[in-house]
């Protein structure tokens, strides 16, 4: 009981703080709302209470900075729910910037001396003042002592104190809302509130652990290996612990700052189409992207290469997924939405009681005018916007897994065409998915399919005697608990049911072997 009031009690002040800031909209006239929640509408609205006469976005950054970094975080990933919260507010929310005031540098030598069982001092021959601060973490440059992997001048980026203890209990008021919403509001539940707060969980968690980002920077950097326009910074893992990362140094432009760009003779277009197409090869290759790619965490080197930064946020697609993005998409660029329809149908995101043909043309409705509109008009944000209006005409079900990957492409879409306004996304795209469709689909992804295939059927062959065997011991024990003359001896089976069990092995193979050959 007392943790109900608890959450309640948070719960109250948040949304006293957003409806002051003009952010919650009043309920309509004909909502089931109770008087009392009206009446707390009407008293925020009030002059001497509002705060609501400055812009959007600042109103926004002043509440969800009000609020703390739990809020900041949970604005973020709302920016890709249009379907809950609107179109407008996904917007506003999606400029919403990460940024709080750096906590001392005092607190930040302290953490050092902690993490690596060093004084700062002892670590590196010098130590900057915060350069960046945000709602979890902070980052200094330094200099090491030492020379390592990553170089003399890193960048050491430091967990916030008491952040962890911070998010669990913010998380724990978000659970207990999303709880409420999905028991009392039955048309809420196709959106999955609880699913989507558990997936800002999941994310939460691996920002909190600066090991699991150090990861990510290696694994990305592993998969990238071979591509010329695109790299991430180096980990210095002598230096790294859960609360600390140290990484190689990043001279070079921030991509919002077009005019040192464009002094630096750097050519805008052309890095455009790189990060369109960096994003989308992560994505559908790889399966393993950047979740954060606003431009803050994109530089560009004196070779003129894209350099990533601040990997605590990555999103991950299995198979199944990568190949819907690349049909979608696909799909779209070459108008074939009876196709696309079907490629919804058979990844289960559409209910099978639902009709192919009548979603085809809702697709049909979406696609056409987006594409032959001129190419600075095309915006995925719009495309993505429409699909949202169509998944509750059809009853689908929100799938928390695309959630990062939607919200990262209407960022990279901005980030695009921030340097080349006339960029035509689905020109940029089209060789990328292409690529992917002819090694997947095409000669080249039917032999690996076959090897994948090959090895799986080499694991079941492997493991077949002991499947047997236990099917033979569950007959025997069914036989025998069935207490009858039918029951077989101690240890015997029935030969018709020994040549059953074989003949159905023999068909799993058969049918196995037909999946590849």
């Amino acid at each position: 009981m007392l943790a109900t009031f608890a959450h309640g009690f948070r719960l109250a002040r948040a949304g006293w703080t957003l409806m002051r800031q003009n952010i919650l909209p009043p309920p309509p006239a004909d909502a089931p709302v109770p008087g009392l929640a009206r009446l707390a509408f009407r008293i925020a609205a009030f002059r001497p209470f509002s705060s609501n006469r400055a812009g959007a976005d600042a109103r926004i950054g002043a509440a969800m900075s009000r609020l703390g970094p739990s809020y900041i975080k949970l604005g973020q990933f709302l920016a890709t729910r249009p379907d809950l919260i609107g179109t407008d507010m996904a917007a506003a929310l999606s400029r919403l910037h990460d940024k709080l005031p750096p906590f001392s540098q005092a607190e930040a030598e302290t953490i050092i001396a902690r993490e690596l069982d060093r004084p700062c001092a002892e670590v590196f021959t010098t130590f900057s003042s915060a350069v960046a601060a945000a709602s979890i973490a902070q980052v200094h440059k330094a200099r090491l002592k030492a020379k390592s992997p990553a170089g003399r001048t890193v960048a050491v980026k430091l967990l916030r104190p008491g952040i962890e203890k911070r998010f669990a209990r913010d998380l724990d008021d978000f659970f207990f809302a999303a709880r409420l919403v999905e028991r009392f509001a039955a048309s809420t539940r196709r959106l999955r509130p609880i699913a989507s707060v558990e997936t800002l969980k999941a994310t939460v968690d691996m920002e909190l652990d600066l090991r699991l980002e150090a990861a990510a920077l290696s694994e990305m950097a592993e998969n990238i290996k071979h591509d010329p326009k695109f790299r991430v910074p180096k980990v210095d893992w002598d230096h790294t612990s859960k609360r600390v990362l140290t990484t190689q140094w990043i001279d070079g432009i921030p991509l919002n700052d077009i005019a040192r760009l464009k002094k630096a003779g750097h050519d805008l277009p052309a890095l455009g189409e790189t990060v369109i197409q960096s994003f989308l090869r992560h994505a559908m290759r790889d399966g393993f992207f950047h979740g954060d790619m606003h431009q803050g965490n994109l530089f560009v080197d004196r070779q003129g290469c894209l350099v990533a930064v601040d990997l605590g946020i990555m999103g991950r697609l299995s198979p199944k997924d990568r190949r819907f993005l690349a049909e979608i998409l696909h799909g779209f660029i070459t108008r074939n939405y009876r196709h696309l329809a079907q490629v919804h149908f058979d990844a289960g995101y559409v209910p099978n009681d639902q009709s192919v043909e009548n979603f085809a043309q809702a697709l049909r409705a979406i696609g056409e005018p987006l594409l032959d509109l001129p190419a600075e008009e095309i915006s995925m944000g719009r495309l993505l916007e429409q699909l949202f209006q169509v998944t509750g005409q059809f009853n689908m079900q929100t799938q928390p897994q695309l959630l990062l990957l939607q919200k990262t492409m209407v960022v990279v879409e901005g980030v695009a065409r921030s340097l080349n306004n006339r960029l035509n996304m689905w020109e940029v795209s089209e060789p990328v998915v292409r690529e992917w469709m002819e090694q997947r689909l095409g000669p080249e992804g039917r032999i690996q399919d076959a090897a994948e295939g090959a090895v799986t059927l080499a694991r079941f062959m492997a493991d077949l005697p002991d499947l047997l065997g236990s099917a033979e011991r569950a007959l025997q024990a069914v036989g025998e608990a069935d207490g009858g003359t039918r029951a077989p001896q101690p240890g015997k089976v029935a030969p018709s049911v020994r040549a059953a069990l074989w003949t159905a092995a023999a068909a799993l193979v058969v049918i196995a072997l037909a999946q590849f050959l």
